[in-house]
């Protein structure tokens, strides 16, 4: 088992389910906070406090997730089945988001933290047990980097997708009334999402799992909980984790004002993000062929570096340099996915490290991806908030021209997430060790 190989065809199978799930994530990166302050009609210091709130509180949520999907016992495994459960409900709660009620301001804002809320609970519902399929379609170390290479190649494709294709459905469905088009177009977008989670279910298999003796008593949850903090590397990992994704939603948060208001080309703003998530799809993918002769930790130290030089490339930047700024931005998705698939593959290392080193008892795959995830949200909480009130604390005004004072600001906020948080996560990369060799120790004694 620890040196089998995966066929590639369930390697893509399961990388459809990332293609589901970041559908809906890019375009809560993307373009949600835009569409709470221009077309909803909240402010930027509402949507970034309602993100943060309700992040946090979500991500409470993922260890209940966690501990629930890993005791979960069914005909079809412990994680699949909760894409075939939760699919359709998932993908109507992506269409009451973007719904704008006839509502008073603060009526609107209370919609908007209800079905937002919702909409994330359902996310971690899906996302947990998705996640910790990917460490039990395979005991390989190998192998597991190999699958989330495929998964988030995936993941960019459907990111690409969607980044592209929601501003051009907006407008189709709409005619040029925003309000009428988000909804349809998050219609168009529901299906797509249902049909990719059904087909990751259908066909990935659980392996290991099915090599762990199911009459066992589960440990308490509390257990597995402090299991989790008493693992010195899953908690580097989390760290990590943490900052990334918060310099991740500083940038993404970001991205469409850049566009639209420092370059002046709103009509780019697909285009500029499809064209990251593509160049993304080639750093996921390069991770599988490195891989074979870099060690994975050497790998991510070096493609972290890269990442934060090429965003002090964005500070100097004039109005009229468009095209330098697309490329700069596609070779810095490059490397940001290679640093994310590489993340993502030590995932189930911290979980043999603990099985090896702490004897913690079981196998709480789905509780290490959950307790993984909450660092991820509070990350995105954490930076979405900043981004809210980076553009309030600079003057942001929707729908209207800005400042030369206010395009400082948004370049500022778009640059300087990757470049300060990524030195912190550089630092806390140095802490962790469990290299190709080290796990290849733990699986040969375990």
């Amino acid at each position: 088992m620890k040196n089998s190989t995966l066929p590639v065809w369930e390697k893509i199978s399961y990388g459809l389910g990332d293609s589901a799930c970041n559908i809906y994530f890019q375009i809560v990166i993307v373009y949600l906070m835009q569409f709470y302050t221009d077309v909803f009609g909240i402010s930027a210091a509402a949507a970034g406090t309602m993100f943060l709130i309700v992040r946090i509180v979500d991500g409470l949520t993922d260890l209940i997730m966690g501990a629930i999907s890993d005791r979960t016992k069914s005909r079809w495994g412990k994680y699949r089945p909760y894409m075939l459960w939760l699919a359709i409900p998932f993908a109507v709660l992506g269409i009451l988001v973007f719904i704008t009620p006839d509502f008073s301001d603060a009526g609107k804002l209370i919609y908007a933290y209800i079905t937002y809320a919702l909409f994330m609970t359902l996310y971690t519902g899906i996302n947990i047990p998705y996640s910790a399929l990917g460490g039990v379609l395979t005991a390989s170390s190998s192998e597991r980097a190999s699958v989330q290479s495929f998964r988030f190649a995936g993941g960019m494709l459907g990111g690409a997708f969607v980044v592209y294709f929601l501003p051009e459905l907006v407008v189709y469905f709409g005619n040029g009334n925003d309000i009428k088009g988000y909804p349809i177009a998050m219609g168009v977008m529901g299906v797509l999402v249902v049909c990719l989670l059904w087909a990751c279910f259908a066909f990935t298999n659980e392996r290991v799992v099915t090599e762990v003796d199911e009459k066992s008593t589960p440990t308490p949850v509390s257990q597995d909980i402090r299991d989790l903090f008493r693992n010195s590397q899953w908690t580097i990992i989390a760290a990590i984790t943490f900052f990334l994704l918060a310099a991740v939603a500083m940038r993404g948060g970001v991205t469409n004002y850049y566009i639209e208001y420092f370059f002046d080309r709103k009509d780019s703003i697909g285009m500029f993000n499809a064209l990251g998530m593509f160049a993304g799809v080639g750093g996921a993918l390069s991770v599988i062929v490195l891989k074979q002769y870099v060690c994975k930790v050497t790998l991510f130290r070096w493609a972290s570096i890269v990442v934060i030089i090429l965003h002090f490339g964005f500070l100097p930047l004039s109005r009229d340099q468009y095209q330098i700024a697309l490329i700069v931005s596609m070779v810095a998705n490059f490397f940001h996915m290679m640093v994310t698939v590489l993340l993502f593959s030590m995932i189930p290392d911290t979980v043999e490290y603990g099985k090896s080193k702490l004897k913690s008892a079981g196998n709480a795959m789905a509780m290490s991806f959950a307790g993984h995830l909450l660092a991820l949200k509070f990350g995105i909480a954490i930076g979405g908030a900043m981004t809210g009130w980076g553009l309030a604390y600079i003057g942001y005004v929707a729908n209207t021209s800005q400042s030369d004072s206010v395009l400082s600001g948004i370049v500022i906020i778009y640059a300087s997430g990757p470049i300060v948080l990524g030195c912190v996560v550089l630092g806390l990369i140095r802490m962790y060790k469990l290299t190709n060799d080290e796990m290849k120790r733990i699986t040969d004694n375990s």
